[in-house]
């Protein structure tokens, strides 16, 4: 059930004291004196949501009487440097974060049967998903997990957190390999901003079938851009089921699509070079615009901390060698190379990341060359021009007339949205 939640414009302080009433609630529902706790977290990528410094406040609050450790869900983006922990997760000493680690560090304890896969994909998908977790997540005893996080658009989920904190943040490579390919074939447009995704369904059966035992709770933001253009936060819902979650997006579904009577026919995005270094996590910015940009548009995204494209060096090559060219060729690829079929969430990745050549998709980086970005049919744009003409410190969210004449949308942290013409956004309740 949903313990709490809050629906409004959330302060600094506020925000603090919903965390420490999280903590209160987890000891009075689910274990009045817990002696070792796990914080589950998402990773630097969903920094801009505070979840880090909730997950702070967290460790302050059980590490007084209790072992406490915390596993970033990183899925299988790159772990965290020790200096980006201090930054995202402040006090918590670097002892007690732990690395996930998708490839070794997993195992096996079920699967989401075939059958079911192909019922609720409609028959697009028709393998089996392994339930593959981090070793640490079953194997150790905990008397109280809490899982944080940052409930968003989400273009393989609909929408981002809950049990994805699991399933993906924690998954091994076989889950996350066939999970994102199931994803992927059921086409992006049909995931994003749905409350229940095929995919959703699947891990929602998981967690009931493998997950009912742990002692776990979930605490979840939503946010909105303000008047000002700056994000603040607007809900926050805390509780132990599938409900509390489906309340949070229902608020997000709400707060953060944006829809547009006509296509836009020029985006600027900017990804933030302290979050965003490769384009596996960096094409938010596409999954989030492709439904509002006009056929023969541009999306121009600016990341000043793109240096690869791949978050593993196998990935990176992979990108590399195939490149965002479209799902009939990536599939046409997918069913003839070994390295597609061994790595399918890559492949799952090069779909969702091309425009399908119906507007360009182009790119202004701060460690990539003109060379490296075009050989994987991105466009390039240098990014001190870039930066000078479109100066995120000028521009405001929304609408900008540039000097020239030239109109422009805006999106200064594309991640934190979805934004799609009235026709292509279809909300489904299930």
């Amino acid at each position: 059930m949903t313990w709490f939640k809050e629906q409004a414009v959330i302060s600094p302080q506020r925000l603090m004291e919903l965390t420490e009433k999280v903590a209160a609630e987890a000891k009075a529902r689910i274990c009045p004196d817990p002696k070792r706790v796990l914080l589950l977290p998402p990773d630097i990528t969903r920094a801009h949501s505070e979840s880090g410094k909730i997950t702070e406040r967290l460790y302050q609050i059980f590490s007084e009487t209790a072992d406490v450790h915390l596993i970033p869900t990183l899925g299988q983006h790159v772990p965290h440097t020790p200096e980006q922990n201090r930054w995202m997760f402040g006090s918590v000493p670097e002892e007690k974060i732990h690395v996930h680690d998708w490839r070794d560090g997993s195992k096996v304890i079920g699967e989401v049967p075939a059958e079911y896969v192909k019922e609720v994909s409609g028959g697009k998908a028709d393998w089996a998903i392994p339930v593959s977790l981090n070793r640490m997540l079953l194997e150790e005893e905990w008397d109280l997990i809490i899982n944080v996080g940052h409930v968003v658009p989400h273009e393989v989920l609909g929408f981002a957190n809950h049990n994805k904190n699991y399933f993906i943040g924690l998954g091994g490579k076989e889950m996350i390999c066939a999970s994102h390919m199931m994803a992927a074939c059921c086409g992006i447009e049909n995931n994003l901003g749905q409350l229940i995704t095929p995919l959703r369904a699947c891990y929602n059966k998981a967690e009931t079938e493998y997950l009912s035992h742990l002692p776990h709770c979930y605490a979840m933001v939503v946010m909105k851009y303000a008047d000002s253009g700056e994000l603040v936060h607007t809900g926050f819902f805390a509780g132990e089921d599938q409900e509390t979650y489906m309340e949070a997006a229902r608020l997000s579904q709400a707060q953060n699509i944006n829809t547009f009577d006509e296509p836009i026919d020029k985006v600027v995005a900017v990804m933030q070079g302290d979050e965003f270094f490769s384009t596996w996590v960096a094409n938010k910015a596409v999954y989030r615009t492709r439904m509002v940009i006009a056929d023969g548009g541009e999306l121009l995204v600016i990341a000043p901390g793109l240096e690869r494209f791949g978050e593993q060096e196998e990935v990176d090559q992979l990108i590399r060698k195939y490149g965002y060219s479209g799902t009939e060729k990536v599939m046409k690829a997918w069913r003839e190379n070994d390295d597609l079929q061994d790595l399918t969430h890559g492949t799952a990745h090069l779909i969702h990341g091309s425009s399908e050549g119906r507007f360009k998709i182009t790119y202004a980086p701060g460690h990539l060359t003109k060379e490296e970005v075009e050989g994987v049919n991105f466009e390039y744009a240098d990014i001190d021009e870039m930066t000078k003409r479109y100066d995120p410190a000028k521009m405001k969210n929304g609408w900008n007339v540039m000097p020239d004449g030239e109109k422009v949308y805006y999106i200064s942290t594309p991640s934190a949205g979805l934004w799609s013409t009235s026709d292509k956004m279809d909300i489904r309740e299930s």
